[in-house]
């Protein structure tokens, strides 16, 4: 089997485990739904400014209960299968794609859900909606790896929590900044600057992950 054939075979696996246990991907959405009706039942008028920080610290945490499962909820004998059924990147590639597409997903819900809510401060929709991809793909990849570390270890919770919220705090800071100048918070002409930034950092975590990964799946 080719590489892109044994991704795409690992990733139709990480969609039928997700199906299967559909309570999860639920138990995210009623979290997200819950906590944008708190901040509508709590400030009934949203500003902007805290519109946009809202947004963001609801999402970090929703990615971090979508994404640790990533790999601390394959049992040891799964783990031992894929190491002689698959290559190690094309393992990490598939975890990685899926978990892009959720957080995506998951981000369009939310800002959909906050909109209807909460109203929608929203005036450069192009430049928000990049925003969301970049740090959907910024999250997905960085808690994705770090799962794979915590499923190494038996307090695998805490230590996602230790290794996670240091490297994807300069993520959270490029996109609050990004996303208030899409709600026209503030006028920065170094929007490219800042993309550009928030582009390096997510290829900093890919190769990060892709050096160190294959020798994680060896231990």
């Amino acid at each position: 089997m080719n590489a892109l054939g044994e991704i795409l075979h690992l990733l139709r696996k990480e969609l039928l485990l997700e199906w299967r246990t559909r309570y999860a991907i639920g138990g995210i959405l009623l979290y997200v739904l819950s906590t944008v009706f708190i901040v509508y039942a709590a400030f009934i008028r949203v500003e902007p400014a805290t519109w946009n920080t809202l947004y963001w610290v609801i999402l970090l945490f929703a990615a971090v209960n979508a994404v640790t499962k990533s790999f601390i909820r394959e049992n040891s004998a799964r783990q031992l299968y894929y190491y002689q059924m698959a290559h190690p990147l094309h393992v990490l590639a598939a975890k990685i794609i899926y978990n892009v597409g959720l957080l995506a997903l998951i981000s369009l819900l939310t800002w959909g859900a906050m909109a209807w809510l909460t109203g929608n401060p929203v005036k450069d929709y192009r430049q928000f909606i990049l925003a969301l991809w970049l740090g959907s793909a910024g999250f997905a990849i960085t808690f994705t790896f770090i799962s794979a570390i915590a499923a190494k270890a038996d307090n695998s919770a805490t230590l996602m929590a230790i290794l996670s919220f240091p490297l994807v705090i300069p993520i959270v800071m490029t996109l609050t900044k990004l996303s208030a100048n899409a709600l026209r918070l503030m006028n920065d002409s170094n929007t490219d600057q800042d993309i550009l930034v928030l582009v390096a950092i997510d290829m900093v975590s890919l190769g990060m992950a892709i050096l160190l990964f294959p020798f994680l799946w060896r231990d």
